[in-house]
């Protein structure tokens, strides 16, 4: 594990309540790969599954997590997380819904990169299943 906890806050721009990501398993220039347990009082868990916006939102501060760990062990250590914001989603599909008390696992694979923007496919995976895969584009600000 390469980051967990506290850390996490240090890594993306996101702070509770709306954090979906716990811990960074893997990762490197194109991928990486992080851990998520769902918390059956999360303000995005509805009816006792996180909520589709949920498991976008995992996915997008997945990206964020990736590029923060990124620009901590590349560039600057003392430079704020950078702060992105989702410019489209495609591919969508939703399988089920993960129930409370699971983990996810979610694989960030980079698809292209272009100045401030990036093409990112992910996918989460609860007990071995794909409840979720996408591709976004996401935009880092200034």
């Amino acid at each position: 594990m390469l980051a967990q906890g506290e850390e996490i806050y240090n890594l993306i721009p996101q702070k509770p309540p709306m954090v979906l990501v716990d811990n960074l398993l893997e990762f490197s220039k194109e991928k990486a790969i992080t851990g998520f347990y769902i918390n059956g009082d999360h303000i995005l868990v509805r009816d006792g599954r996180l909520s589709e916006s949920g498991l976008i939102e995992n996915i997008a501060q997945s990206a964020a997590l990736m590029t923060g760990w990124h620009a901590r062990t590349n560039d600057s250590k003392d430079q704020d997380a950078p702060i992105g914001v989702i410019g489209g989603v495609k591919n969508l599909k939703i399988n089920f819904l993960p129930e409370i008390n699971s983990e996810l696992k979610t694989e960030i694979i980079v698809l292209h990169k272009v100045l401030n923007a990036s093409m990112i496919s992910g996918k989460i995976t609860s007990n071995d299943r794909v409840c979720m895969e996408c591709e976004m584009k996401i935009f880092l600000t200034e």
